[in-house]
């Protein structure tokens, strides 16, 4: 049955910045091999349609109200402050965006939510602004825009951040980048350093390792959220579980592996949720649908990066239950980023 199109609207993967987040980030030196991805990051502000579709806020409205998003969930334009190898310098830029976003948020009740931003570079300080923002009305989880100068948040540094998170209830969205330093040289030529092909690899790169390190199961309640419909691990499941078992028996201590409390794909269908962000395809949607279920997936747009109509508009043609469409549309976001329920107007 397809659905009406009368259920809440809730787009959770939506980018803002501000002329102040761009001036800062233009003067800030990057950490070694990070240099391809400033210059793709700070080319948008310099683009006349994408500056203002990221930093006006009337814009951003009319288009929402136009393709009848009623909430979006913001997040610093990604990475973020993570590209910079001074570490104190990004810890303050990230709380100075965070409280930027939480007045936005104030401005403008009902339209916005908020993802915070933090700067892994220091863990300890990452910790405490997770901390900081899941106090912060608005909030309901934390942006990471994947690596970190090439670490990932399986590495033991970085056992404070998945600590927070954990300890504030706090959802994780696992946001694509451009593959990391030592990862890098292939994806340089013929634009595969972006979303057109590095992002999905290194976004799912970074939830594999997650998995495979036994991160969740030190921490079995962390919530995971991953863009484009899961960055390709739907795709991997049964692949995961197969070649995870027997390279295990084969090879487990030649390959430093870990002993795993789960199957790979329990850990995706127990930790994480997938949403549409730039993935409007019906063939695609569908297939995520049957692996991970309804309760599994969000609507988002990755505005301003995507068409805000077409994305409604492949939802809205999407075949599915009045009760799947309600989890997609909203429920599911509701629950994982704190969104409190929409009043009946009655």
């Amino acid at each position: 049955m397809t659905g009406t199109g009368a259920h809440r609207l809730i787009a959770v993967k939506e980018h803002f910045a501000t002329g102040r987040f761009w001036d800062e980030i233009e003067n800030l030196a990057v950490a070694p091999g990070e240099e391809p991805e400033q210059a793709f990051v700070v080319n948008f502000p310099r683009d006349p349609v994408m500056r203002p579709r990221l930093s006006d806020v009337p814009t951003r409205l009319a288009e929402m109200d136009a393709a009848g998003v009623d909430l979006s969930v913001l997040s610093l334009n990604p990475p973020g402050v993570q590209l910079y190898a001074d570490a104190a310098r990004a810890t303050s830029l990230a709380r100075e965006m965070n409280d930027t976003l939480a007045d936005l948020i104030r401005r403008h009740p009902g339209r916005f939510a908020g993802l915070g931003a933090v700067a892994p570079q220091d863990p300890e300080a990452a910790a405490a602004e997770v901390r900081r923002v899941m106090g912060m009305p608005g909030f309901g989880g934390i942006l990471i825009g994947s690596h970190t100068g090439g670490h990932y948040l399986d590495e033991p540094e970085m056992e404070p951040v998945l600590a927070a998170l954990t300890e504030q209830d706090a959802t994780l969205y696992l946001h694509p980048r451009s593959p990391s330093p030592q990862m890098m040289a292939p994806f340089r030529d013929y634009g595969m350093v972006a979303a057109l092909w590095g992002f999905q690899a290194e976004a799912g790169t970074h939830a594999v390792r997650l998995i495979l390190s036994g991160a969740l199961d030190r921490h079995p309640g962390l919530k995971i959220v991953l863009g484009h419909l899961g960055e390709g691990l739907p795709f991997w499941l049964w692949r995961l579980d197969n070649i995870y078992e027997k390279t295990y028996r084969w090879a487990g201590d030649l390959l430093g592996m870990v002993k795993l409390e789960l199957k790979p794909s329990e850990y995706v269908l127990r930790n994480f949720t997938l949403t549409t962000s730039g993935m409007y395809d019906q063939d695609v949607f569908e297939y995520a649908l049957r692996k991970v279920g309804a309760e599994r997936l969000m609507f988002a747009i990755d505005y301003p990066y995507e068409d805000s109509e077409v994305a409604t508009g492949f939802l809205a043609a999407a075949d599915l239950t009045d009760e799947q469409r309600a989890l997609i549309s909203h429920a599911n976001a509701e629950r994982l980023f704190r969104i409190p329920p929409r009043r009946d107007p009655r």
